[in-house]
């Protein structure tokens, strides 16, 4: 089977249909974001829409209805999505690639230029009698041009459709991306309210038994240890408020607002602690048409596959005919025609036609690796979701245990039948058990938009995230 008969048996009507359904988005999302992100319920101005290459599909569900982003009520993970697709600036670099393919596809379909000649002789001495000022006329055309034509503009077109898609590609990875981001604010700004209120209440715990031992009523060794608990909550929390803090600016930074800006999250969003994986096999199949990335390429191999064939063709020896009226100094005129045929000795253009085969074959290798790739993806997002909602369900049951261990403890140390350093082990094990659950439904949600991508399809989540 020829390089070329792999790609080529896929249905071509698949990529057709994806390029038809490259339509804009309907999204009124308010992108003025202006001091203190005051921004006003309007439409976005239809004049950034065309912008947009990815289908709608892609970030909601078939028909989706206008987001509307209130900085009052805040923005959720499908708003970020909007606000990046149109105010990213990496996007804007993206998507000139597809002015520089317009104008090779224009390029593509210019032919040469005729090539017109006049001369004039005029008698400077000698027998000049009778003599009169000759001229010459020539007009000539290179009639090759047409032969490799036709697959230039092949290339050409199917080059801007792979652009297009590849467009498309990013734009999809820039709403995804944009989305985890809201995830991972979520999730880190859960973990912090956990351990603020940790750090409190064990700083009042020390406060207290800091009297406590003042007045002779505890041991300098429950003041140590109490102590000791606090600094390490305290610790941990100020690890979490850092890494938040840091979430903040990425997810800044992928909607295209500035680093002081604070953008606030919708009220009430919470993290899932079961999502059912999809069928695998269901996922597997048609991975190749749904895929942007793979789209794309496709259409970037059957473009260079147009592009040897032209490199073949452009063997043909470059051949010129021209017609030409001439009168000499005798008052003599002539008619004819001239045929100029380039001779192929040298180049036969050999080096062309091996680098263009070459370039072919690097991207029909390159898609089987992104196929091979993708189909691993998704083998190990699903394994990942099965297994982080297993260890859910693991540290859901250990909670309550520790919640009562933590109690129990407690009541044994006022009643002076159990060690303190023990109780206050207890209630940090407590801490770091909700801080993990907290961190695992986060990795729940990055596998569930890592096997998105993986597979190229949107996969509706957002029931786990409403408001309470």
């Amino acid at each position: 089977m020829s390089p070329g008969c792999k790609l080529h048996r896929m249905v071509a009507p698949n990529v057709c249909r994806r390029q038809t359904n490259m339509f804009v988005i309907v999204c009124s999302a308010i992108i003025g974001w202006a001091t203190g992100l005051a921004l006003a319920e309007q439409p976005l101005e239809s004049g950034a829409a065309h912008l947009l290459r990815i289908p709608a599909s892609r970030i909601d569900s078939a028909v989706p209805d206008p987001v509307v982003v209130n900085s009052r009520v805040g923005v959720g993970p499908d708003e970020a999505a909007a606000i990046a697709l149109y105010s990213n600036p990496a996007l804007r670099a993206i998507r000139n690639r597809r002015g520089l393919a317009a104008a090779q596809l224009i390029q593509a379909g210019i032919l040469p230029n005729p090539l017109v000649s006049y001369a004039r002789d005029f008698v400077t001495g000698g027998n000049t009698v009778g003599t009169v000022t000759a001229y010459n006329f020539t007009a000539a055309w290179e009639f090759t041009a047409l032969i490799p034509f036709l697959p230039k503009q092949t290339a050409a077109r199917k080059n801007f459709r792979s652009v297009d898609l590849d467009v498309a590609w990013q734009e999809w990875q820039i709403a995804v991306n944009a989305r985890t981001a809201v995830y991972r604010v979520l999730g880190l700004d859960a973990q912090v309210a956990r351990a603020r209120e940790a750090t409190e209440g064990l700083q009042q715990s020390t406060d207290a038994v800091r009297k406590a031992a003042e007045a002779h009523e505890k041991t300098v060794l429950d003041l140590a240890a109490v102590e000791s608990a606090s600094q390490d909550s305290r610790a941990t929390m100020l690890a979490l408020e850092q890494e938040l803090e840091k979430q903040h600016l990425g997810l800044n930074k992928i909607l295209g607002v500035e680093p002081e800006t604070k953008v606030a999250l919708r009220k009430g969003l919470s993290l899932p602690t079961r999502l059912a994986a999809p069928d695998e096999r269901d996922l597997l199949d048609g991975v190749e048409s749904r895929r942007l990335d793979l789209l794309g390429l496709r259409q970037g191999y059957e473009s260079q596959d147009a592009t040897v064939r032209a490199a073949i063709l452009a063997q043909f020896p470059k051949m010129s005919v021209g017609f030409s009226k001439a009168s000499d100094t005798t008052n003599v005129h002539t008619t004819g025609f001239t045929v100029a045929v380039d001779v192929p000795f040298f180049d036969r253009n050999q080096g062309v036609i091996a680098a263009e085969r070459a370039t072919r074959q690097r991207l029909l290798d390159e898609y089987d690796q992104r196929v091979f790739e993708a189909r691993s993806d998704i083998a190990t997002a699903i394994a990942d979701i099965r297994s982080l909602g297993r260890q859910i369900a693991a540290a859901e049951e250990a909670l309550p245990l520790l919640e009562k261990l933590v109690t129990t403890a407690q009541t044994a140390i006022e009643q002076r039948n159990a060690d303190v350093l023990s109780y206050y082990t207890a209630r940090s094990n407590l801490l770091q058990k909700r801080i993990q659950l907290i961190k695992l439904q986060e990795q729940l949600l990055e596998a569930h938009t890592a096997l998105e991508i993986a597979s190229g399809r949107y996969l509706p989540m957002n029931a786990t995230l409403q408001t309470r």
